[in-house]
């Protein structure tokens, strides 16, 4: 199985709830600051190659980053999409966590549990 990697950045919430629980679960993974060690077109392509959206996916459309922009991404072809994003990394949505086989984009505890093959049993008290 491919190794855990989360690609962060430290400040962001969704990124540091996400460490938290991977190190609650006691979970190992190859963390990678998004903006200081970019992915290259490679590491982007396969990480494009596990969305189920596309480009939607790992996009932050809500991001300043994003609105300055002043095109629209949906006209480039996919190499002017890459390069576009290596050259402005906070044009990705984050974190992002792949195994080599599956995708989780933002904190998404479903997604954590299934990437990671952590399923916790959940037990009620019923007085």
């Amino acid at each position: 199985m491919y190794e855990l990697k989360f690609y962060s950045y430290p400040s962001c919430t969704s990124c540091r709830r996400t460490k938290s629980w991977l190190k609650s679960q006691g979970v190992d993974f190859n963390e990678q600051h998004l903006f200081r060690e970019t992915p290259d077109a490679d590491e982007l392509r396969r990480i494009l190659s596990l969305t189920t959206q596309g480009i939607d996916e790992i996009l932050a459309k809500r991001s300043k980053e994003y609105k300055d922009l002043g095109i629209d991404v949906e006209d480039l072809s996919l190499n002017e999409f890459l390069d576009l994003v290596i050259e402005k990394p906070k044009l990705l949505r984050r974190p992002i966590l792949t195994n080599g086989e599956k995708l989780v984009v933002g904190y998404n505890l479903e997604g954590l549990r299934g990437i990671t093959n952590n399923r916790i049993e959940y037990t009620a008290n019923i007085s």
